[in-house]
């Protein structure tokens, strides 16, 4: 998959979804839908790293892109849209209270579920005082007509833009109709007779209400980091961990211990899902200080350190607590592994 911040190196034509997708949920998901309909070219977009200032992005799998019969239309037709994701950074809630955003997914992990939906192209439109202060009919002509020649854009029903969020998902409908571009609308959809948001899914993660929050969208809330040096405590008791360091902007749901699963795709016997324990909190029982992300895994023993590992979280097991003595937090922690494995064992997809 394609990835700028630079209107000057899109691959144009476009399909355009146009959001700030946080959280890539199943509401999401519908309004990306539409664009994946469309088919871009099957040459190679890259042979090498794709850099810039805000990230760096490996080569893409093409296995990933197009199916056989989008890949037979593609070769008859150059000129078919790149199905492409239009999003802003930062946030613009960010932008104007200047105030740091956690996001559900940062950007490798939007990244690898864009990819694994089947979308070409991520474009992050920096979003500053200049993109903010575009009338509604300014920002279709100049970004969506000129820069990504869109001929296609999917929204939902509840999408604002422009300066100071005057444009909405039928004045879009009807400026984009100047051009020739149709529209689509996706109304807001429901799960269980919630509305899927990323505002309820960080409402269920700061409740510990995993299988609500997993069940919006549509998929197990993930943390993807690096595995760093830790101050090993763990191994004195019996149950070494590996710390995982996370980008800084990542949501974090409440503290306490999850049974969850496992993967890397550079280690053997990793990559496929490894049952674990993860422990998100301050740890109390040591006098920690600092939040630490920690994980214990049940069936696989092996160097971490350097690591990338994607964590899926299946179930909350318990909030965090303090114990009277480590031999007491030995006696939860061999708790907690047996109560994981056995949820594991049986665990849904979702």
């Amino acid at each position: 998959m394609w990835v700028t911040s630079s209107l000057t190196s899109v691959l144009t034509p476009t399909a355009v979804a146009l959001g700030n997708f946080d959280g890539v949920h199943r509401g999401h998901r519908q309004v990306i839908q539409p664009v994946l309909n469309s088919v871009a070219s099957v040459q190679p977009l890259t042979t090498s790293f794709f850099k810039d200032d805000l990230f760096t992005i490996a080569e893409p799998n093409e296995s990933l892109l197009l199916s056989p019969s989008a890949a037979i239309a593609a070769e008859t037709n150059s000129e078919l849209p790149y199905p492409t994701v239009v999003t802003f950074n930062p946030h613009p809630q960010e932008f104007f209270s200047g105030q740091p955003r956690a996001l559900l997914t940062p950007l490798n992990e939007k990244v690898l579920q864009l990819q694994a939906m089947g979308v070409r192209q991520l474009v992050l439109l920096p979003f500053d005082r200049e993109l903010a202060d575009l009338s509604p009919q300014a920002f279709v002509e100049e970004i969506l007509v000129q820069r990504l020649q869109a001929q296609q854009i999917s929204v939902g029903v509840d999408f604002r833009f422009g300066r100071q969020r005057a444009g909405t998902a039928a004045d879009l409908q009807a400026i984009a109709a100047t051009y020739g571009i149709a529209v689509s609308t996706v109304p807001l959809c429901t799960c269980a007779d919630e509305r899927i948001s990323s505002s309820n899914i960080r409402t269920a993660l700061q409740a510990g209400d995993l299988q609500r929050a997993n069940r919006l969208l549509g998929r197990p809330y993930s943390l993807m980091g690096q595995v760093v040096w830790g101050q090993q405590l763990g191994r004195t008791i019996g149950f070494p961990t590996a710390n995982l360091q996370l980008p800084p902007e990542k949501f974090l749901p409440s503290h306490g211990v999850y049974a969850v699963q496992v993967q890397s795709s550079t280690l053997s016997g990793l990559q496929t899902p490894c049952s674990a324990v993860m422990n998100i909190g301050h740890r109390p029982t040591v006098n920690g200080v600092s939040r630490t992300v920690e994980i214990h895994l049940l069936d696989w023993d092996g160097d971490l350190y350097e690591q990338t590992l994607i964590v899926s979280l299946k179930y909350f097991l318990r909030p965090e607590q303090k114990f009277a003595s480590l031999e007491a937090l030995k006696t939860q922690i061999q708790a907690d592994c047996l109560s994981a494995r056995s949820l594991l064992a049986t665990a849904p997809s979702v």
